[in-house]
């Protein structure tokens, strides 16, 4: 597959303008924002902020064998997400300060105890940061779940974070696919190497909306595994993917959820994601 030529236009951050998006651009691309990534943990570890990685960027480095994909299909990466507890939040924001980021005011202003969104110095790079909780179209809350991992959070919220998306695009999927790849599952939650499936069954035991737009996904993912792997990562994904299909559907559910079910598709069950104007 040839690379894609960057047009005047689009402004793509580390990678020279008029770049083909090669492997090898990709590559050095994802060191850059490594590096910068690294940085930014060491500070926060020098003012005990407690930060984790999410989105494009954490799904690479929890997946190192399977991040082909990303390459394959021209994935370039825009910025360094992450989430932290609310307790910490100005030890965050020190960090920031201290590595010449600044923020954007009107975001601080508008959901600042929600979320806040920095910008690097001098490369056009920004940083979401989510606070307590990650809030689009369902919640997933991390409050005492930033340690499970030290660097990104942790895989089974990594899945989670795609599960959520009621109108998933392509790339979302992808994503999963990736994770899936690389991880097994744990149905009891007690190996921290595998995806928490029992965590993630609660979860969808407990929300008749969370378990709707999940079991959609596990269902679109499973649709375009053959059109994205290669022939010999399609069965584990597959398996994986029923595995969990069965975690959610079998788990314990409750009076709540049991009382939403039957109400249905007929009243929307998620929330509409607003747009947060990042200049």
């Amino acid at each position: 597959m040839e690379g894609r030529r960057i047009g005047a236009a689009i402004s793509i951050p580390l990678i020279a303008e008029g770049a083909e998006l090669t492997r090898a651009v990709l590559e050095e691309q994802e060191r850059r924002f490594v590096d910068m990534l690294r940085s930014i943990l060491e500070k926060a570890e020098q003012h005990g902020a407690t930060m984790r990685v999410l989105g494009s960027l954490a799904f690479r480095l929890a997946c190192p064998d399977f991040k082909r994909l990303e390459y394959d299909n021209k994935r370039y990466l825009t910025d360094v997400d992450f989430v932290a507890y609310g307790k910490e939040i100005d030890r965050v924001q020190d960090t920031f300060f201290d590595l010449g980021w600044s923020e954007n005011q009107n975001v601080l202003r508008l959901f600042g105890d929600k979320r806040r969104i920095f910008y690097h110095p001098s490369e056009p790079v920004h940083s979401d940061v989510f606070i307590d909780k990650l809030r689009f179209c369902h919640e997933i809350d991390f409050r005492g779940r930033l340690e499970i991992e030290d660097v990104t959070i942790s895989l089974v919220d990594l899945l989670l974070e795609k599960l959520q998306i009621v109108e998933i695009n392509r790339k979302d999927l992808v994503d999963m696919m990736m994770l899936l790849r690389q991880h097994g599952i744990s149905e009891d939650g007690s190996d921290v190497h595998q995806i928490d499936g029992a965590y993630l069954a609660s979860l969808c035991g407990s929300d008749w909306g969370f378990w709707r737009t999940a079991t959609m996904n596990l269902r679109k993912t499973s649709k375009l595994v053959f059109e994205y792997l290669d022939p010999d990562d399609v069965e584990p994904v597959i398996m994986r993917l029923r595995f969990l299909w069965r975690l959610v559907n079998d788990a314990p559910k409750s009076l709540k959820w049991r009382a939403r079910s039957r109400i249905g598709d007929r009243v929307r069950w998620y929330r509409e994601v607003e747009e947060v104007e990042r200049n």
